[in-house]
């Protein structure tokens, strides 16, 4: 993992600051990017209408002026390519029909709907790590997540049955094992195990707590489920060391990758990770609600039985399945007889959505045009690295209303930095950056998250950023102690 170059000091909020990032931003080989995406403007931001033609005849200064998007952790900004892809996958709906299925166009940069899914696979799998055949777009995050669990957990109470995951998981990904441990007739309180920091405050884990209770539970534990950024924290987990360790002690392991994904650098196959599941619309700019995504190691995803041999169904692992799944050579056929597609192509259930695809490898487009996720890692290291320093030029004052929760060792974090406010300061601070144009995002009591993504901030967002949470500091605190 590349390590973070150490930049210049320089006051934050400062002339000097701000003239550092604007050359920072001229130096910075993937800026061209910044124009593949659709940055909202101040007007548009506090406009509650849909805008009626181009906003940019009007020269009012909020309507032209760019705000400051640092919130690609809760959902990236549109790429513009976006617009195109899905107006030419509407066209070939209206002018084929049903054809769009099978009926390449000769100009058009479109799959086949037949076919769109193994494309999603194609550029996907490189930014994962992963071999073409271990990934799968489909269905969404806790979907996958109970599929997954649904192949692999396969618990006994009198032997491994419990599950280990952080005490302050996502809700989500806690009520995914919550239920599972239920529908396998097992008690929560006694088959789920919390993993809880006794050093942090904030619950920052470390990778030799986290192996001690593996320690203490291997010989019942059965799954380990871990996100590889903890979305409240911003922490970044060891995935290779977490991974190996417990897999040495028999236990199997499953990543939620939806802060990591398209964030950090992941080799899931290299690493030997069991299985991961994702969401698209964080990172990856796929659009609100957009399609997940799978991986499943080779190692576990074999189809080692032909369907016309006998008893084909002790070729591969169980699992929930639908017609998806079936090897394309025998899907259309349309017999009741599944026999899955090797990898993990073969958890798939239905026909994933063709509009949702093609959103997000439009995205994708855009991430083969930074030339892999080693530059943009890169990067991504400088901007944060970067926002640490401006928040630890501000005032004595202002660093009195707040603190980072996030570890400062680069290595241990993603784009995010997560902002602990002083009691009472969050409504007001989020108030006031709205009012100023920056667009963060929020998690109570007391955080506020903020993500420079590198595909489309730069260094001079960040300099904006810092002088508006100063402001946004300043007047929350005068609103609170007014009461």
């Amino acid at each position: 993992m590349t390590s973070a170059p150490v930049l210049p000091a320089g006051a934050a909020g400062s002339g000097n600051a701000r003239e550092r990032a604007r050359q920072l931003d001229r130096d910075d080989e993937l800026g061209f990017l910044r124009d593949e995406f659709n940055i909202p403007t101040k007007g548009q931001i506090v406009s509650t209408s849909l805008p009626e033609g181009s906003s940019a005849n009007n020269n009012d200064s909020d309507t032209t002026t760019k705000c400051i998007y640092l919130c690609g952790n809760s959902l990236g900004l549109q790429p513009r390519r976006t617009q195109t892809r899905l107006s030419q996958y509407l066209s070939t709906w209206a002018t084929q029909g049903v054809q769009g299925h099978f009926k390449p166009l000769t100009n058009s940069p479109l799959p086949t709907w037949l076919d769109v899914d193994e494309r999603a696979a194609e550029m996907i799998a490189p930014i994962v790590g992963a071999r073409v055949s271990e990934v799968a777009i489909m269905q969404t995050l806790t979907a996958n997540l109970h599929l997954l669990m649904s192949a692999f957990y396969k618990p006994d109470a009198n032997k491994r049955h419990k599950i280990i995951l952080e005490s302050k998981a996502f809700p989500s990904d806690h009520f995914a094992v919550e239920t599972q441990l239920r529908h396998h007739g097992l008690d929560a309180s006694k088959s789920m195990v919390l993993l809880k920091s006794e050093r942090s405050r904030d619950n920052i884990l470390t990778t030799e707590e986290i192996c001690g209770v593996i320690d203490l539970h291997k010989e019942d534990a059965f799954l380990l489920l871990l996100p590889g950024i903890q979305y409240y924290t911003g922490q970044l987990f060891d995935i290779e060391t977490i991974t190996a360790y417990a897999k040495e002690r028999g236990i199997f392991v499953i990543w939620d990758l939806a802060h990591a994904v398209g964030n950090v650098e992941l080799r899931l196959h290299e690493w030997g990770v069991d299985a991961a599941a994702w969401c698209s619309y964080k990172y990856l700019n796929g659009g609100p609600g957009c399609i997940g995504g799978m991986f499943v190691h080779e190692n576990n995803s074999a189809v080692t039985k032909l369907i016309t041999d006998e008893r084909p169904e002790e070729g591969y692992n169980h699992r929930l399945a639908g017609w998806w799944g079936n090897d394309k050579k025998s899907r259309f056929g349309m017999e009741n007889r599944f026999h899955p597609v090797k990898g993990a192509a073969g958890f798939q259930l239905s026909n994933p959505s063709v509009l949702d695809i093609t959103s997000l490898c439009a995205s994708l487009e855009v991430f083969e045009q930074a030339g892999g996720m080693g530059k943009l890692r890169e990067k991504s290291l400088r901007l944060t690295k970067f926002l640490e320093e401006q928040l630890e030029g501000m005032g004595e004052e202002e660093k009195g209303l707040f603190r980072v929760i996030t570890p400062l060792d680069p290595k241990q974090r993603g784009a995010q930095l997560s902002l602990g406010l002083g009691s009472g300061l969050l409504e007001g601070v989020m108030k006031e950056l709205e009012r100023q144009g920056v667009i963060v995002d929020e998690r109570r009591p007391d955080v506020i998250r903020v993500a420079p993504a590198p595909l489309y901030n730069g260094f001079e967002d960040v300099v904006g950023f810092v002088e508006a949470f100063g402001e946004a500091l300043r007047v929350a605190r005068r609103e609170r102690d007014a009461f």
